[in-house]
């Protein structure tokens, strides 16, 4: 029987999901707990991976399990054997081909940035003290929607066969003290949330134009777009699957 594991995550003290030889990581973290608990060799195959310090409101695995559990005592056992930066929702069988990763259709992200000092989001949201211009970050925002080609969005250094994604919606929204990026596109390359934020940023501080920002996706360079903004304001918030 294949399930799907619904879980969040705070990253804040995890380098990234996926395993690390010499350093702490969620994907491990979450092996260890099904492997104890439930007395089997567990591997959680993740939707994605995010990177050192990025959290997850909303993230899926799937793991294979010869014999039959009780959801909700095994999910409550988790909550239990788990640290508090890491919750489990739900555990949901599905059909034996099903991939957390391959079939999700859609994901989400948002990029926190908080515009006045706050001890208490200093994990959680990146403090900015420039004045940005909001309605033409959003301005360069729409455009992102008319291309599909980002590599220069990309890390240099990956094995992907396509730098295409289709973006559904990229928008800022600032509510008070508090600024957001939201972005849904049916995939995402390494570092790409990061570096559309850095780059949207110079454009709230007027150091490119909208024109700039075009010829920036278009050259496909990664050293002509901005810098990757830091990792601890990043969420991973949304994936969309066709049967869930």
């Amino acid at each position: 029987m294949r399930y799907f594991i619904h879980f969040a995550y705070n990253g804040t003290h995890y380098h990234g999901w996926q395993f690390q030889p010499n350093a702490s990581s969620v994907q491990e973290t979450l092996n260890k707990a099904l492997s104890v608990l439930l007395n089997s060799e567990i591997n959680v195959m993740g939707a994605g991976r995010t990177d050192t310090g990025v959290h997850a409101e909303e993230m899926y695995g799937h793991f294979d399990l010869e014999k039959a559990i009780d959801i909700p005592v095994l999910v409550h056992k988790l909550n239990s054997y788990l640290p508090k930066d890491i919750a489990v929702y739900n555990l949901i069988p599905v059909h034996d081909d099903a991939h957390c990763r391959f079939d999700a259709t859609k994901r989400t992200y948002e990029y926190h940035i908080n515009t006045v000092k706050n001890p208490f989001l200093e994990e959680l949201s990146w403090y900015v003290t420039q004045k940005l211009d909001v309605d033409l970050m959003n301005e360069a925002a729409k455009i992102l929607l008319n291309h599909t080609d980002f590599q220069c969005f990309s890390k240099v250094n990956t094995d992907v066969n396509t730098f295409d994604c289709t973006i559904f919606e990229a928008y800022w929204k600032q509510e008070n003290n508090k600024l957001v990026f939201t972005i849904s596109a049916n995939r995402f390359l390494r570092n790409m949330v990061r570096a559309i934020v850095g780059t949207l940023i110079n454009i709230g501080l007027h150091k490119i134009t909208l024109a700039d920002f075009e010829n920036i996706i278009a050259s496909k360079n990664r050293e002509k777009a901005g810098f990757s903004v830091p990792a601890h304001g990043l969420y991973l918030t949304k994936i969309y699957y066709d049967y869930l």
